[in-house]
């Protein structure tokens, strides 16, 4: 009776919505249709049990049922996603404080910092080299008109990030959190600059370091498995990647006064980073963050771009131009969605089910929370706050030949 109850009220809220095309197959063979066009999105709940992620729907419930096989989800990543958010937005009664302050409460020590990165990036090589651009650039692509395919956008964004910072031949560039090394790679190879790249993943620093001795560039790029907190000396270049994110919330000021001490004086820096737009700095909505926080980036927190440039400045930076790239990571992340489903045959025998539901869902979520204004991109390029005002260009010429 009560199984019933939960069901008919369940239902009677959806029905009470727009037409959605969802379908909900129970263990006892009834199914449950909530549009009359055919259902993009199919819902298999194989038992009782699994009911209560229905009662309360929100993301990361729906979520961590798919992915711990409680229920199955068939359809496109981005449909599901999108009716994900439908069902949480109707029904949720709100994400969870409590995990959010739990979150928040975690220290970044140089210990877990590496165990979360070591958990999101030592996949293996093969697994992202099956749904990223051949030159396996994982961060925001740069679009000039959206037509590009995935490799040249991601070419275009690592000159547009080198043209920002005013790279010259023979300058030293520190590259932290350099990924597979495609950006010290091309800013070896073509702008003459000399470099060293971090990370914290033993993947990555493996395969880059192969990548800079196919190139022959190894008088020209080192590679380190090493963390910010260790760096010492100076460079009159820094670039950071999709790396801060990482580094929590509280510890942002910490973070560029570091940037700051490694900045030659003359020098630029570029912050490359995922943003809340929430302006107190809270996850995105319906569980969402909890999420991600659970099973993709164990201990990532997003800042607001007006808590980062505070911290920037009191980290002794001054911030010189800032340029928003939603709209090219929302592209970007439906292009890995894509290249993931194509992929997906040959990703599942890459990695374990879990895993492979994990980003499944990852992926497109992201795309949504992009397109959507939940999360954003900016690029900072900042200088040391003291600088002579001579040295600062008069105009942005330089970065659009």
């Amino acid at each position: 009776m009560f199984e019933q109850m939960v069901l008919s009220a369940w239902s009677a809220g959806l029905r009470g919505m727009p037409s959605l095309p969802l379908r909900v197959e129970l263990w006892d063979g009834r199914k449950l249709e909530f549009s009359a066009e055919p259902p993009r999105v199919t819902i298999r709940v194989p038992g009782r049990s699994a009911l209560r992620y229905l009662r309360s729907p929100s993301l990361y419930n729906l979520g961590r049922a798919y992915v711990e096989g409680d229920i199955d989800i068939k359809g496109r990543a981005a449909d599901i996603i999108s009716i994900g958010n439908t069902l949480a937005a109707s029904l949720d009664k709100g994400s969870s404080r409590l995990g959010e302050m739990l979150r928040r409460a975690t220290p970044h020590t140089r210990e877990s910092d590496a165990q979360a990165i070591r958990y999101h990036y030592d996949v293996s090589n093969d697994f992202y080299a099956a749904w990223l651009d051949p030159g396996m650039v994982y961060s925001c692509a740069y679009f000039e008109d959206g037509t590009e395919d995935l490799a040249t956008a991601q070419q275009q964004k690592i000159d547009h990030i080198l043209r920002k910072i005013d790279l010259r031949p023979g300058q030293t560039l520190l590259d932290i959190g350099c990924g597979w090394g495609a950006l010290v790679l091309r800013a070896a190879r073509h702008f003459g600059a000399r470099c060293v790249g971090i990370t914290l993943s033993e993947n990555q620093a493996a395969l880059a370091r192969e990548r800079v001795a196919r190139a022959g560039l190894q008088e020209q790029i080192e590679i380190r498995l090493q963390d910010y907190r260790d760096l010492e000396g100076q460079f009159e270049r820094i670039t950071s990647v999709g790396m801060f994110e990482h580094v929590g919330v509280q510890h942002l000021p910490a973070y560029f006064s570091r940037v700051n001490r490694l900045l030659a004086p003359g020098g630029i820096v570029m912050n490359h980073g995922i943003t809340t737009t929430n302006v107190d700095n809270r996850a995105t909505p319906y569980g969402g963050g909890e999420f991600i926080d659970r099973y993709v980036f164990p201990h990532g927190e997003l800042a607001h771009l007006s808590t980062v440039v505070r911290a920037m400045q009191e980290g002794g930076l001054e911030v010189r131009d800032v340029e928003n790239l939603r709209r090219h990571y929302a592209r970007t992340c439906a292009i890995w969605t894509e290249n993931f489903e194509s992929q997906a045959a040959h990703i599942r025998t890459l990695t374990d089910e879990k895993r492979f539901r994990i980003w499944h869902v990852y992926l497109a979520g992201c795309a949504y929370a992009f397109a959507h204004g939940r999360i954003s991109l900016y690029q900072i390029v900042c200088g040391k706050a003291d600088e002579d005002v001579e040295q600062l260009p008069w105009s942005r010429s330089y970065m659009y030949p």
